[in-house]
């Protein structure tokens, strides 16, 4: 958590980057969700900004996130500090919960929203036709680290 003691025990592995989808959430918005459905309970992803992760009853992965929205008793009611697609996605499976994006302003991500049915299909039928398609070709002492970030990433959730 957030507490003192475990924020000096962490471990930092920096990276120059952010995401822009969970930086746009303010404190506002947990505070203007409160204000409508003060039973409602707020629930966000750990790349918040600190002030809104601190205002959060529960911060966690995208899975933690899925995992505790549909556990969770029906009829509860929850705002959601994460990527649009998988907000909506909640509200459209979990017809039984009130689910909310934490914000009235629509962020989707501009990478994720790349990845479509259309395009993929597109470059699965040209891998069938034997053509590579946005080949990307990555170095390998990188290819080591980001396998060492990924197999860390899936030890922990």
């Amino acid at each position: 958590g957030n507490t003192r003691d475990a924020i000096k025990r962490a471990k930092l592995i920096l990276w120059k980057g952010h995401c822009s989808v969970h930086q746009m959430f303010q404190p506002v918005h947990v505070d203007h969700f409160r204000k409508q459905y003060p039973d409602g309970k707020v629930i966000v992803h750990p790349e918040c900004h600190e002030d809104v992760v601190n205002k959060a009853d529960l911060i966690g992965s995208t899975e933690f996130i899925i995992r505790t929205v549909t556990a969770a008793p029906a009829g509860t009611t929850w705002a959601v500090g994460t990527e649009l697609n998988l907000v909506n996605r909640l509200k459209q499976e979990l017809t039984d919960k009130k689910v909310f994006f934490l914000s009235s302003t629509v962020c989707q991500c501009a990478t994720m929203f790349r990845i479509d049915a259309a395009h993929l299909c597109w470059a699965m039928e040209s891998l069938a036709e034997g053509q590579v398609v946005n080949h990307i070709v990555v170095a390998e002492d990188d290819k080591h680290w980001a396998k060492v970030a990924l197999d860390r990433m899936m030890a922990v959730s």
